[in-house]
Protein backbone atom coordinates (compact mmCIF):
# COMPACT_ATOMS: atom_id res chain seq x y z
CA UNK A 1 0.00 0.00 0.00
CA UNK A 2 1.57 3.44 -0.84
CA UNK A 3 1.26 6.89 0.83
CA UNK A 4 1.27 9.91 -1.04
CA UNK A 5 0.64 13.14 0.45
CA UNK A 6 -0.25 16.20 -1.75
CA UNK A 7 3.50 18.02 -2.47
CA UNK A 8 3.82 21.52 -0.50
CA UNK A 9 7.09 23.37 0.90
CA UNK A 10 7.30 23.37 4.52
CA UNK A 11 7.66 27.07 4.28
CA UNK A 12 3.99 27.40 2.50
CA UNK A 13 2.69 25.41 5.71
CA UNK A 14 4.11 27.31 8.00
CA UNK A 15 2.39 30.64 6.34
CA UNK A 16 -0.86 28.38 5.44
CA UNK A 17 -1.42 27.74 9.49
CA UNK A 18 -0.37 30.98 10.30
CA UNK A 19 -3.17 32.64 8.28
CA UNK A 20 -5.50 29.68 9.64
CA UNK A 21 -5.23 31.56 12.74
CA UNK A 22 -5.05 35.41 11.53
CA UNK A 23 -7.77 35.44 8.70
CA UNK A 24 -10.19 37.81 8.27
CA UNK A 25 -11.53 40.18 11.16
CA UNK A 26 -15.10 41.14 9.57
CA UNK A 27 -17.95 39.37 9.57
CA UNK A 28 -17.53 38.85 5.33
CA UNK A 29 -14.82 40.77 3.59
CA UNK A 30 -14.32 40.81 -0.01
CA UNK A 31 -11.89 42.68 -2.40
CA UNK A 32 -14.86 45.33 -2.54
CA UNK A 33 -14.90 46.28 0.69
CA UNK A 34 -11.24 46.04 2.69
CA UNK A 35 -12.05 49.37 4.29
CA UNK A 36 -14.97 47.40 6.15
CA UNK A 37 -14.72 48.18 9.78
CA UNK A 38 -13.67 45.02 12.46
CA UNK A 39 -16.73 44.38 14.17
CA UNK A 40 -17.30 43.47 17.72
CA UNK A 41 -20.75 43.46 19.85
CA UNK A 42 -19.08 44.45 23.08
CA UNK A 43 -16.07 45.33 24.13
CA UNK A 44 -14.48 47.24 26.92
CA UNK A 45 -16.68 50.46 26.30
CA UNK A 46 -13.86 53.37 28.36
CA UNK A 47 -10.96 52.01 26.36
CA UNK A 48 -8.96 53.77 23.78
CA UNK A 49 -10.85 52.60 20.51
CA UNK A 50 -7.63 51.75 18.41
CA UNK A 51 -5.96 49.68 21.24
CA UNK A 52 -9.35 47.75 21.41
CA UNK A 53 -9.87 47.14 17.45
CA UNK A 54 -9.79 43.35 17.39
CA UNK A 55 -6.44 41.75 16.43
CA UNK A 56 -6.28 39.43 13.26
CA UNK A 57 -5.26 39.21 9.51
CA UNK A 58 -6.36 41.21 6.48
CA UNK A 59 -6.58 39.01 4.40
CA UNK A 60 -9.59 39.00 1.94
CA UNK A 61 -11.22 36.30 -0.09
CA UNK A 62 -14.99 35.86 -2.08
CA UNK A 63 -17.90 35.91 -0.62
CA UNK A 64 -19.26 33.00 0.47
CA UNK A 65 -23.78 31.88 0.46
CA UNK A 66 -25.48 30.70 3.06
CA UNK A 67 -27.89 27.80 3.12
CA UNK A 68 -30.82 29.25 3.95
CA UNK A 69 -32.54 25.52 4.08
CA UNK A 70 -32.43 24.00 7.31
CA UNK A 71 -30.33 21.22 7.72
CA UNK A 72 -30.90 17.54 7.50
CA UNK A 73 -29.03 16.87 9.99
CA UNK A 74 -31.23 19.11 12.31
CA UNK A 75 -34.40 17.60 11.03
CA UNK A 76 -33.56 14.50 12.10
CA UNK A 77 -32.11 15.65 14.80
CA UNK A 78 -35.70 16.66 15.88
CA UNK A 79 -37.60 13.81 14.79
CA UNK A 80 -39.74 11.61 16.96
CA UNK A 81 -38.76 8.05 17.55
CA UNK A 82 -35.27 8.66 18.75
CA UNK A 83 -33.83 7.06 22.05
CA UNK A 84 -31.40 9.04 23.34
CA UNK A 85 -28.20 7.81 22.31
CA UNK A 86 -29.40 7.84 18.73
CA UNK A 87 -30.72 11.66 19.80
CA UNK A 88 -26.99 12.01 21.13
CA UNK A 89 -25.01 10.84 18.03
CA UNK A 90 -27.37 12.79 15.34
CA UNK A 91 -26.38 15.77 17.01
CA UNK A 92 -22.63 14.62 16.70
CA UNK A 93 -23.17 13.80 13.65
CA UNK A 94 -24.93 16.99 12.19
CA UNK A 95 -21.52 19.09 12.90
CA UNK A 96 -19.96 17.45 9.64
CA UNK A 97 -20.80 19.42 6.35
CA UNK A 98 -19.08 22.70 4.67
CA UNK A 99 -19.18 25.89 6.90
CA UNK A 100 -17.97 29.33 7.18
CA UNK A 101 -16.67 29.29 10.05
CA UNK A 102 -15.88 32.59 12.48
CA UNK A 103 -13.65 33.11 15.73
CA UNK A 104 -14.70 35.86 18.95
CA UNK A 105 -12.27 35.93 21.88
CA UNK A 106 -12.09 38.55 24.67
CA UNK A 107 -10.98 38.88 27.97
CA UNK A 108 -13.64 39.94 29.85
CA UNK A 109 -12.54 40.27 33.42
CA UNK A 110 -9.02 41.36 34.82
CA UNK A 111 -7.60 39.76 37.99
CA UNK A 112 -3.99 41.93 38.25
CA UNK A 113 -3.23 45.20 39.75
CA UNK A 114 -3.68 47.84 36.90
CA UNK A 115 -4.98 45.41 34.73
CA UNK A 116 -4.94 46.48 31.07
CA UNK A 117 -7.04 44.31 28.79
CA UNK A 118 -5.47 43.39 25.54
CA UNK A 119 -7.23 43.60 22.16
CA UNK A 120 -10.22 41.30 21.34
CA UNK A 121 -9.13 38.52 18.63
CA UNK A 122 -11.75 37.72 15.26
CA UNK A 123 -10.75 35.49 12.25
CA UNK A 124 -12.65 33.60 10.06
CA UNK A 125 -12.39 31.04 7.42
CA UNK A 126 -13.56 28.28 5.14
CA UNK A 127 -13.40 24.59 6.12
CA UNK A 128 -15.19 21.11 5.47
CA UNK A 129 -15.99 18.70 8.75
CA UNK A 130 -15.90 14.75 7.65
CA UNK A 131 -16.70 11.82 9.23
CA UNK A 132 -13.48 10.21 10.03
CA UNK A 133 -15.43 6.85 12.07
CA UNK A 134 -18.86 6.29 12.94
CA UNK A 135 -19.76 3.96 15.34
CA UNK A 136 -22.25 2.97 18.18
CA UNK A 137 -20.46 4.52 21.21
CA UNK A 138 -17.76 6.35 18.85
CA UNK A 139 -17.53 9.42 16.39
CA UNK A 140 -14.67 11.13 14.68
CA UNK A 141 -14.84 14.43 12.80
CA UNK A 142 -12.27 15.65 11.08
CA UNK A 143 -11.82 19.87 9.89
CA UNK A 144 -10.28 20.64 6.64
CA UNK A 145 -9.50 24.14 5.94
CA UNK A 146 -10.06 25.22 1.90
CA UNK A 147 -9.09 28.78 1.46
CA UNK A 148 -9.08 31.34 -1.99
CA UNK A 149 -7.80 34.26 -1.65
CA UNK A 150 -8.35 36.94 -3.86
CA UNK A 151 -6.04 39.85 -5.06
CA UNK A 152 -6.33 43.50 -5.75
CA UNK A 153 -7.61 42.59 -9.32
CA UNK A 154 -10.49 40.40 -7.58
CA UNK A 155 -8.69 37.48 -8.67
CA UNK A 156 -9.04 34.59 -6.86
CA UNK A 157 -5.52 32.56 -5.95
CA UNK A 158 -5.36 28.63 -6.02
CA UNK A 159 -7.03 26.72 -3.49
CA UNK A 160 -4.99 26.69 0.24
CA UNK A 161 -5.76 23.34 1.78
CA UNK A 162 -4.76 23.04 5.49
CA UNK A 163 -5.40 19.76 8.01
CA UNK A 164 -7.10 21.62 10.72
CA UNK A 165 -8.41 20.20 13.88
CA UNK A 166 -10.07 16.86 14.92
CA UNK A 167 -12.86 16.42 18.03
CA UNK A 168 -13.60 12.28 18.86
CA UNK A 169 -16.01 11.63 20.66
CA UNK A 170 -16.68 8.48 23.02
CA UNK A 171 -19.98 7.55 24.91
CA UNK A 172 -19.88 6.48 28.46
CA UNK A 173 -15.84 6.81 28.72
CA UNK A 174 -13.82 4.29 30.97
CA UNK A 175 -11.13 7.27 31.58
CA UNK A 176 -9.16 10.09 29.86
CA UNK A 177 -5.75 11.63 29.67
CA UNK A 178 -6.12 14.83 31.59
CA UNK A 179 -3.90 17.79 30.74
CA UNK A 180 -1.77 19.33 33.70
CA UNK A 181 0.37 21.79 31.86
CA UNK A 182 3.87 22.40 30.19
CA UNK A 183 2.52 19.21 27.51
CA UNK A 184 1.80 16.99 30.16
CA UNK A 185 -0.85 14.47 29.97
CA UNK A 186 -1.76 12.01 32.85
CA UNK A 187 -4.78 9.01 32.60
CA UNK A 188 -7.66 9.74 35.22
CA UNK A 189 -9.68 6.75 35.83
CA UNK A 190 -13.67 7.70 35.88
CA UNK A 191 -16.81 6.99 37.96
CA UNK A 192 -18.70 4.21 35.93
CA UNK A 193 -22.06 5.56 37.82
CA UNK A 194 -20.76 9.13 36.95
CA UNK A 195 -20.30 9.02 33.45
CA UNK A 196 -23.95 6.95 32.54
CA UNK A 197 -25.12 9.18 29.15
CA UNK A 198 -21.94 11.41 28.98
CA UNK A 199 -20.11 12.01 26.34
CA UNK A 200 -15.96 12.65 26.19
CA UNK A 201 -15.14 14.79 23.63
CA UNK A 202 -11.20 14.77 22.80
CA UNK A 203 -9.72 17.88 20.74
CA UNK A 204 -6.71 17.27 18.49
CA UNK A 205 -4.15 19.37 17.16
CA UNK A 206 -3.12 19.94 13.16
CA UNK A 207 -0.50 17.37 13.95
CA UNK A 208 -3.13 15.10 15.43
CA UNK A 209 -1.24 15.20 18.82
CA UNK A 210 -3.58 15.87 21.89
CA UNK A 211 -5.40 18.96 23.06
CA UNK A 212 -7.46 18.44 26.07
CA UNK A 213 -10.62 15.79 26.87
CA UNK A 214 -13.38 17.40 28.12
CA UNK A 215 -16.82 15.19 29.85
CA UNK A 216 -20.63 16.53 29.86
CA UNK A 217 -23.65 15.64 28.62
CA UNK A 218 -26.33 16.53 25.50
CA UNK A 219 -29.31 18.29 26.58
CA UNK A 220 -32.50 18.17 23.61
CA UNK A 221 -35.23 20.02 23.94
CA UNK A 222 -37.57 21.09 20.86
CA UNK A 223 -35.67 23.23 18.21
CA UNK A 224 -32.32 23.13 20.43
CA UNK A 225 -30.02 20.27 21.29
CA UNK A 226 -26.67 21.09 23.33
CA UNK A 227 -23.79 19.70 25.10
CA UNK A 228 -22.04 21.56 27.98
CA UNK A 229 -18.50 20.09 29.14
CA UNK A 230 -16.88 19.97 32.57
CA UNK A 231 -14.45 22.70 33.58
CA UNK A 232 -10.97 21.16 32.02
CA UNK A 233 -6.76 22.68 32.13
CA UNK A 234 -6.25 23.18 28.16
CA UNK A 235 -3.54 24.50 26.15
CA UNK A 236 -2.74 27.59 25.06
CA UNK A 237 -4.08 27.70 21.60
CA UNK A 238 -2.00 29.50 18.12
CA UNK A 239 -3.65 32.93 18.44
CA UNK A 240 -2.43 33.04 22.60
CA UNK A 241 1.07 30.69 22.51
CA UNK A 242 2.36 33.14 19.32
CA UNK A 243 1.63 36.00 21.26
CA UNK A 244 1.67 35.21 25.53
CA UNK A 245 4.14 34.03 27.88
CA UNK A 246 2.50 35.19 30.91
CA UNK A 247 0.47 32.05 31.69
CA UNK A 248 0.36 28.20 30.75
CA UNK A 249 -2.85 26.87 30.55
CA UNK A 250 -6.93 27.58 29.97
CA UNK A 251 -8.77 26.32 32.76
CA UNK A 252 -12.60 26.47 31.87
CA UNK A 253 -15.81 24.87 30.09
CA UNK A 254 -17.44 24.83 26.55
CA UNK A 255 -20.81 24.76 25.35
CA UNK A 256 -21.84 23.10 21.87
CA UNK A 257 -25.48 24.14 20.50
CA UNK A 258 -26.79 22.42 17.06
CA UNK A 259 -28.58 25.05 15.16
CA UNK A 260 -30.94 24.93 12.24
CA UNK A 261 -28.16 26.27 10.05
CA UNK A 262 -25.54 24.81 11.54
CA UNK A 263 -23.63 24.97 15.26
CA UNK A 264 -21.44 27.29 17.50
CA UNK A 265 -19.04 26.38 20.52
CA UNK A 266 -18.99 29.12 23.68
CA UNK A 267 -15.82 29.10 25.45
CA UNK A 268 -15.44 30.27 29.19
CA UNK A 269 -11.73 29.89 30.66
CA UNK A 270 -9.39 31.31 32.84
CA UNK A 271 -5.84 32.03 32.57
CA UNK A 272 -3.70 30.17 34.75
CA UNK A 273 -0.22 30.70 35.64
CA UNK A 274 1.39 27.34 36.70
CA UNK A 275 4.72 26.85 38.54
CA UNK A 276 7.48 24.33 37.86
CA UNK A 277 5.51 21.08 38.94
CA UNK A 278 2.03 22.36 37.01
CA UNK A 279 0.47 23.39 40.32
CA UNK A 280 -1.38 26.81 40.13
CA UNK A 281 1.34 29.67 41.24
CA UNK A 282 0.55 30.33 44.94
CA UNK A 283 0.71 34.16 44.13
CA UNK A 284 -2.35 35.08 41.86
CA UNK A 285 -2.89 32.32 40.22
CA UNK A 286 -4.95 33.62 37.70
CA UNK A 287 -4.26 36.85 35.53
CA UNK A 288 -7.70 37.16 33.34
CA UNK A 289 -11.41 35.57 32.52
CA UNK A 290 -12.06 35.14 28.63
CA UNK A 291 -14.85 34.43 26.25
CA UNK A 292 -15.37 32.92 23.10
CA UNK A 293 -17.84 32.23 20.49
CA UNK A 294 -17.24 30.00 17.20
CA UNK A 295 -19.72 29.90 14.50
CA UNK A 296 -19.81 27.23 12.02
CA UNK A 297 -22.56 28.41 9.49
CA UNK A 298 -23.42 25.93 6.70
CA UNK A 299 -22.76 27.12 2.87
CA UNK A 300 -23.44 26.13 -0.37
CA UNK A 301 -22.03 26.39 -3.38
CA UNK A 302 -18.29 26.97 -2.12
CA UNK A 303 -15.29 24.52 -3.85
CA UNK A 304 -14.08 22.24 -1.15
CA UNK A 305 -12.58 19.70 -3.99
CA UNK A 306 -8.89 20.35 -3.14
CA UNK A 307 -10.01 19.43 0.11
CA UNK A 308 -11.77 16.18 -0.78
CA UNK A 309 -8.71 15.27 -3.01
CA UNK A 310 -6.32 15.92 0.10
CA UNK A 311 -7.91 14.07 2.64
CA UNK A 312 -8.64 11.33 -0.12
CA UNK A 313 -4.90 11.36 -0.78
CA UNK A 314 -3.92 11.42 3.01
CA UNK A 315 -6.22 9.84 4.76
CA UNK A 316 -4.38 7.14 5.50
CA UNK A 317 -1.04 8.44 6.14
CA UNK A 318 -3.00 10.27 8.89
CA UNK A 319 -4.67 7.23 9.85
CA UNK A 320 -1.37 5.81 10.90
CA UNK A 321 -0.66 8.59 12.95
CA UNK A 322 -3.76 8.41 14.79
CA UNK A 323 -3.33 4.83 15.60
CA UNK A 324 0.29 5.90 17.29
CA UNK A 325 -1.88 8.34 19.82
CA UNK A 326 -4.54 5.42 20.27
CA UNK A 327 -1.42 3.25 21.46
CA UNK A 328 -0.28 5.81 23.32
CA UNK A 329 -3.19 6.24 25.42
CA UNK A 330 -3.87 2.67 25.49
CA UNK A 331 -0.28 1.60 26.89
CA UNK A 332 0.56 4.54 28.99
CA UNK A 333 -0.73 6.50 32.29
CA UNK A 334 1.41 9.38 31.65
CA UNK A 335 3.28 11.23 28.98
CA UNK A 336 4.20 14.62 27.97
CA UNK A 337 5.11 16.19 24.40
CA UNK A 338 7.33 19.28 23.32
CA UNK A 339 5.96 21.28 20.47
CA UNK A 340 9.23 21.50 18.82
CA UNK A 341 12.90 19.31 18.48
CA UNK A 342 15.76 21.32 17.23
CA UNK A 343 13.76 24.30 15.87
CA UNK A 344 11.86 22.25 14.01
CA UNK A 345 7.69 21.91 15.51
CA UNK A 346 5.94 18.71 15.81
CA UNK A 347 3.71 19.53 13.03
CA UNK A 348 6.21 20.66 9.91
CA UNK A 349 7.92 17.43 10.71
CA UNK A 350 4.82 15.07 10.44
CA UNK A 351 3.86 17.58 7.25
CA UNK A 352 7.43 17.27 6.29
CA UNK A 353 6.84 13.58 6.50
CA UNK A 354 3.46 13.36 4.68
CA UNK A 355 5.31 14.20 1.58
CA UNK A 356 7.30 10.58 1.25
CA UNK A 357 5.95 7.81 -0.60
CA UNK A 358 5.68 4.29 1.88
CA UNK A 359 5.26 0.78 0.19
CA UNK A 360 3.45 -0.88 2.99
CA UNK A 361 1.41 0.53 6.59
CA UNK A 362 4.59 -1.19 8.27
CA UNK A 363 7.13 1.14 6.81
CA UNK A 364 4.94 4.25 7.48
CA UNK A 365 4.60 3.59 11.27
CA UNK A 366 7.98 2.96 11.79
CA UNK A 367 9.11 6.67 10.16
CA UNK A 368 6.25 8.24 12.64
CA UNK A 369 7.44 6.01 15.54
CA UNK A 370 10.89 7.10 14.86
CA UNK A 371 9.75 10.85 14.44
CA UNK A 372 7.50 10.83 17.07
CA UNK A 373 9.38 9.36 19.64
CA UNK A 374 12.17 12.30 19.40
CA UNK A 375 8.69 14.50 20.65
CA UNK A 376 7.13 12.22 23.25
CA UNK A 377 8.39 11.30 26.55
CA UNK A 378 6.33 8.32 28.59
CA UNK A 379 6.98 7.99 32.06
CA UNK A 380 9.15 9.96 34.51
CA UNK A 381 7.61 13.58 33.60
CA UNK A 382 10.39 15.01 33.72
CA UNK A 383 8.40 18.17 33.34
CA UNK A 384 6.44 17.79 36.84
CA UNK A 385 9.91 16.45 38.70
Amino acid sequence: MRYQIMKRSVLALMSALFVVQSLWAADVLTSDDKAAPRQYTYSWMFSDADGMKPRGGTTVGPNVVLDQQVSVGFQTLQSTGLTRLERDRQAILTMAGAYRTSFDFIETVGFTPQYEPPAPYQSWGTERVYIVASEPDFISLQHIIVMHFAAEDGTLSAPMVVKHWRQDWQYQDTAVHAFQGNGVFERQGLDATATVGTWTQTVYQVDDSPRYEAIGRWTHAQGVSFWQSDDRRRPLPRREFSVREDYQTLFGSHRITITPHGWTQEEDALKLVLDERNNPRSEQPFLAREAGLSRYDRIVGYDFSAGDDYWRNTGPFWSRVRAYWTTLYRNESAFYFVKSVEGVPLFMALFDMADESFDTVEQADAAIQDTLSRYVTVGGLAATD
